[in-house]
């Protein structure tokens, strides 16, 4: 079953981890510092070369915050004159009607900026500083006045559980194009809040109400790091007699669960190459060894596109195929990859 030629659809790269916000939850930890281990401008056309070998994925420029980086325009106008799709991922704080108008001759395609509460007071808290929420909107506001697609990115605690259906609103009434829902993952800063992290039962009514969604509001709606929605949606299909149909290609792209190793993989600010941003687990660097070795000859990457290697309950469940449960949330569960997925209440059906 292992496929040492998967096809590679996203990768997410973490151009720095500079920021100008705390986050709470952040993966990266990022603070106001530049590291000197950072890829300079000839450094980064040549991961982008690398990366041009072994496919066209779409390719998310993240930090930190991207927007940090002098060199940042640079970058994506590289990336898109390859034939990349170059988008960024951003808090949106640092968005001016100048670097907005960039973004477009860059040939930036989307920007998805993070509101992880309807209010100022549920986000500035979230993002540890005070205006964080209105510079946001402020930068949503210039995206849109360049006619720059742009999603609202959303990562769900229990700090925020009760706010969701009016971050969707919210996101609904600014324009965006899509809505994304991140289910906290503990690495990084999110280790020291796990216990904000939802329940296993709260976890399956909010992807439920997610689902509820899909034909309720004018928005591209996708699950990250929530691959149990996968299940969900063919479970519910299947109760109302309906056909799912998939978006394949692209940002919203539904296909499966978790992609981490298998579609989708996470390149460092020092060039290490990880199934995904949450799986702290290196499969190699791009300064010593090429991208498409890498890529294709990981065992990691192997073994997580061997679902017949899948472990526990996981293993045994039919949709294992769709879900593949978090394995970034079994490693920092368990230290084991393959692991069940801690965070689900689904029995398989027995064979």
């Amino acid at each position: 079953m292992t496929n040492q030629k998967q096809e590679i659809r996203l990768v997410a790269w973490e151009v720095t981890t500079n920021c100008n916000l705390s986050c709470v939850h952040c993966r990266a930890a990022a603070g106001r510092e530049h590291h000197s281990d950072e890829f300079d401008t000839q450094a980064c056309f040549q991961v982008i070369d690398r990366i041009c070998e072994v496919g066209n994925p779409v390719i998310i420029l993240t930090g930190g915050e991207p927007l940090l980086r002098p060199d940042i325009m640079e970058i994506a106008r590289y990336g898109t004159e390859k034939g990349l799709r170059m988008v960024m991922g951003t808090n949106g704080t640092l968005i001016t009607k100048t670097n907005a108008k960039q973004m477009v001759a860059a040939g930036i395609q989307r920007v998805s900026i993070s509101l992880d509460g309807a209010t100022a007071g549920t986000h500035d808290q979230f993002r540890q500083v005070k205006g964080a929420f209105d510079g946001a909107l402020r930068g949503i506001r210039h995206v849109k006045e360049c006619g720059l697609d742009f999603q609202i990115n959303t990562t769900i605690t229990q700090q925020n559980l009760e706010e969701i259906p009016n971050i969707q609103q919210l996101a609904v009434e600014l324009g965006a194009v899509a809505h994304h829902i991140f289910l906290l993952v503990p690495t990084g800063r999110g280790k020291y809040i796990v216990d904000r992290a939802i329940s296993a039962e709260q976890y399956e009514e909010t992807l439920n109400w997610f689902y509820e969604q899909r034909n309720k509001v004018p928005l591209q709606l996708k699950a990250t790091c929530a691959p149990h929605y996968y299940r969900i949606l063919r479970q519910r299909a299947r109760q109302e007699g309906k056909q799912v149909t998939f978006q394949s290609h692209g940002l919203d792209a539904v296909t499966r669960g978790c992609l981490g190793g298998i579609s989708f993989c996470f390149i460092s600010h020092t060039g290490v190459v990880q199934p995904c941003g949450f799986l702290d687990i290196n499969c190699g660097n791009v300064r010593q060894t090429r991208f498409s070795r890498i890529w294709n000859e990981s065992e990691v990457f192997n073994t997580l596109r061997d679902y017949d290697k899948l472990k526990g309950k996981c293993g045994r469940c039919e949709y294992r195929n769709v879900c593949g449960g978090c394995r970034a949330r079994a490693y920092e569960a368990t230290g084991d990859y393959m692991a069940e997925e801690p965070l689900c209440m689904y029995q398989p059906r027995e064979n």
